[in-house]
């Protein structure tokens, strides 16, 4: 949208007629609709899409509806109680402006101002002229944004966090994966020898987890749940720690995507991530574009509204999620370079508890 939002402004700015701009789209009111479609998907049908599939499987579909619904709400009453605290308290934009005033007189017959005499009433009756007014003259001036708005730039520093998490990483191992992927790429032709030796080895493993699958049978059958089940239930128990310790950490994969055995849950958790970094996503471009993205309806948004809004400007202000975004790329660049190139050795046997 950031392009057609150029294109947009082109189309009026040499306009021969005052409403010529009313004829154009609002572009505005569509950046708006777009993110706020965009929050409703992230906190609201995602989680309920997610929740449904995390259902008991043995409850009928209506009861999961119910159970997905019932936590979906609970989630919108917070999220709504929220807002509207936040929105009361710090809703509202302050903005730098410079105050200048000026007396007046009937219309003169000869012009007798210059750059150096401005102003009506004499030289230091009022400040009319910008460039000669002083410090003191600078005000804030402050008023309340619209709710979407403050949705939206809520939305942003949500984005704007994970896009400088994510982003930096991904800024500096993609290009390294992808040498590093060339480098180790499988050769066209292999010896008999490595052959032999690979085909063994999988075999070896494959034969081994058959072995155990068939002693769990024969456990689960024979009803024997003495300690060698409960040791495998305790290790079972320290992997599904694992995973929630992981929701909980940033560098812990959460929900990895793997080729053909990637759960839906995991698919719906990266589409949400993917939805709130594209919010930051077009903040970056229509700053870092700013010539290009001047006088836009995205740069209204994402830059004098959000760098102005009240509690939150300072982080963009002194530029922290660029600044991160920088520090972790190069973070990952070092990683990499020091630990990734390693090729991972496969782990060992796969085995129960004895």
């Amino acid at each position: 949208m950031l392009p057609a939002d150029v294109a947009n402004r082109q189309a009026c700015r040499n306009a021969i007629y005052n409403g010529a701009c009313k004829l154009t789209l609002p572009m505005k009111d569509l950046w708006l609709a777009v993110y706020i479609v965009d929050a409703v998907l992230v906190f609201f049908i995602i989680p309920f899409a997610m929740f449904y599939y995390e259902g008991d499987q043995d409850k009928s579909v209506g009861k999961r509806i119910k159970s997905a619904l019932l936590w979906v709400v609970t989630t919108a009453i917070v999220c709504a109680l929220l807002l509207g605290i936040l929105y009361g308290l710090v809703g509202k934009v302050d903005f730098t402006v410079r105050h200048l005033s000026s007396a007046t007189t009937n219309f003169p017959s000869t012009w007798e101002f210059s750059s150096g005499q401005p102003c009506i009433g004499g030289s230091g009756a009022r400040a009319c002229s910008a460039y000669t007014a002083n410090a003191s003259s600078e005000k804030t001036w402050t008023m309340r944004t619209t709710f979407p708005e403050y949705v939206v730039a809520l939305a942003t520093i949500v984005g704007s966090v994970l896009f400088s998490i994510f982003g930096g990483v991904g800024i500096a191992s993609l290009p390294l994966g992808l040498i590093a992927s060339f480098i180790r790429r499988p050769k066209a032709v292999i010896t008999r020898s490595q052959y032999i030796k690979e085909a063994t080895e999988l075999g070896k493993k494959a034969r081994e987890l058959k072995k155990a699958a068939d002693a769990l049978h024969q456990e689960e059958r024979n009803g024997s749940k003495g300690r060698k089940w409960r040791k495998n239930v305790k290790a079972v128990e320290k992997v599904a720690g694992a995973m929630m310790l992981g929701l909980r950490l940033v560098f812990i994969t959460i929900h990895p995507m793997k080729w053909g055995a990637t759960l839906m849950n995991s698919f719906l958790f990266n589409v949400a991530l993917i939805l709130l970094c594209s919010i930051s996503v077009i903040q970056f471009c229509s700053t870092a574009f700013g010539y290009y993205a001047q006088a836009t309806a995205a740069q209204e948004i994402f830059g004098h509204t959000l760098q102005s809004l009240r509690g939150i400007k300072y982080l963009y202000k002194y530029n922290v999620f660029q600044i991160a975004f920088v520090v972790l790329a190069g973070l990952t660049f070092v990683y990499y370079v020091a630990f990734g190139w390693r090729r991972k050795k496969p782990s060992g046997r796969f085995q129960l508890s004895s």
